[in-house]
């Protein structure tokens, strides 16, 4: 077989492949006859077709599956015999100006997997938090467990951040009336973001009774794009406010949320455990952000273009796919929204081979099953959790997959210089 190998600009290469016709013609011609063994056509009972009949509705079909084939064979033989790597699929085109011959030539277009050059580490820099759980912490965690499951009360007072309020209201335009700017009996808590903040702000201090009218601005960024930017008036009429009632961390309370003997000091024992897992996750995930930077600053390789195209593809498909199970009608989206993401991923994706190839990182059992109980703590049935990743193989490479993160991620971090920040929990869940 013969199969010219030629070098062309950057990572793309280009293979001819000669294909003896004669061999693909008996190929094809024994196909046809076994289809006709079995094959259904009108006007003929099964398998008594004549073969003429069957090759002329069935013969191109047939010939260029026995074609394709053909191709992928000899080409994954020469790609063998060249030693390469290929990235992505090839494209395969029959030579120009051929005429009927015992042989037939063919293009595989294609291009190979790049050379990655990984500049030394010990110059870059990562910042580890270091945070220290106290008890303000845990009763910070309870707080927000109470406000999860905190009742309303009518009060004659004001109306304050953190109240259930319900109005009407009435908004203009310009003096008109606009979609959507009129409502009854609306209901909102006072800081939860569910309005404008100015029209919020607007009712802090109101009663139920009470009237009144202001002015504000919609966002040049607003949603609803009419009313982006303008200036509006609202009338309010408060018809009720009802203040916040936090259930005590009590017995109940903790039952509530799955200690099953109420007892509150287990409560606060889970509530720290949960922290010391989230703080964990943060730190790792903190880590791996700056690893993975460090190694797109110090990294040069050339980039496949047809694994960015696959990988933009890929990107494109899943985000119209999510918007669409989630009820959002939108117009099919450009390719050229994902093409940066898709660049980085690959370029990610290639050189996190590269170190684990060449460092022999390799997800250990006990590490991968690490994995897999620290992801089960947070549900009920931790074990069940379990036994679920182990009977699926896709599952189990996906949790693979992550335990090699954190071994590259162990490694950038033993090359570059690290130094531990002492740092808030609020600072590391990003609500100071």
């Amino acid at each position: 077989m013969q199969a010219n190998l030629e070098v062309l600009e950057g990572l793309a290469r280009r293979l001819d492949i000669s294909v003896p016709m004669d061999q693909l013609e008996t190929e094809v011609q024994s196909r046809l006859k076994r289809l006709a063994r079995n094959v259904k056509m009108d006007g003929f009972r099964p398998g008594k077709a004549p073969l003429s009949a069957v090759t002329r509705q069935h013969g191109v079909g047939v010939r260029q599956e026995v074609l394709g084939e053909t191709l992928q064979s000899r080409f994954g033989e020469a790609v063998q015999a060249h030693q390469l790597k290929i990235a992505g699929y090839p494209r395969f085109e029959p030579k120009a100006g051929q005429t009927a011959a015992a042989e037939m030539t063919f293009s595989a277009s294609f291009e190979v997997y790049p050379e990655v050059k990984i500049d030394v580490l010990n110059t870059g820099k990562l910042s580890r938090p270091v945070v220290s759980l106290g008890e303000a912490d845990i009763a910070k965690t309870l707080e927000v467990l109470q406000k999860q499951r905190r009742s309303f009360e009518t009060t004659e007072r004001g109306a304050m951040e953190g109240d259930l309020v319900k109005f009407d209201y009435q908004g203009t335009v310009d003096g008109a009336a606009f979609e959507g700017g009129k409502g009854e009996d609306f209901a909102a808590v006072i800081g939860e973001g569910r309005l404008l903040k100015d029209f919020e702000h607007s009712l802090v201090g109101l009663k139920a009774g009470d009237s009144k009218g202001f002015d504000l601005t919609f966002p040049a960024e607003y949603a609803a794009r009419e009313l982006a930017g303008k200036a509006a008036h609202f009338e309010v009429q408060v018809r009720d406010v009802q203040a916040p009632v936090l259930p005590p961390v009590n017995a109940e309370f903790a039952k509530a949320l799955g200690v099953e003997d109420g007892d509150v000091e287990k409560l606060k024992a889970e509530v720290k455990t949960n922290l010391e897992r989230e703080v964990k996750r943060r730190v790792q995930a903190k880590l791996k952000e700056q690893a993975m930077e460090l190694l797109l600053q110090k990294s040069t390789l050339d980039l496949p273009q047809s694994l960015v195209a696959m990988e933009t593809d890929r990107l494109q498909k899943m985000t119209e796919a999510d918007m669409q199970s989630r009820g959002v009608q939108t117009m099919k989206l450009s390719a050229d929204m994902f093409t940066g993401q898709a660049e980085r991923r690959v370029r990610l994706g290639l050189i996190l081979a590269e170190i684990v190839q060449a460092n022999k990182l390799v997800a250990q059992p006990e590490q991968i099953r690490a994995l897999i109980q620290e992801q089960a703590q947070s549900y009920e049935e931790p074990e069940q959790v379990v036994q679920w990743y182990y009977q699926s193989p896709e599952r189990m490479r996906e949790i693979e997959s992550l335990a090699l993160e954190e071994n590259v991620v162990a490694w950038v971090a033993g090359q570059a210089q690290v130094e531990d920040v002492t740092t808030s929990f609020e600072d590391l869940m990003g609500r100071a």
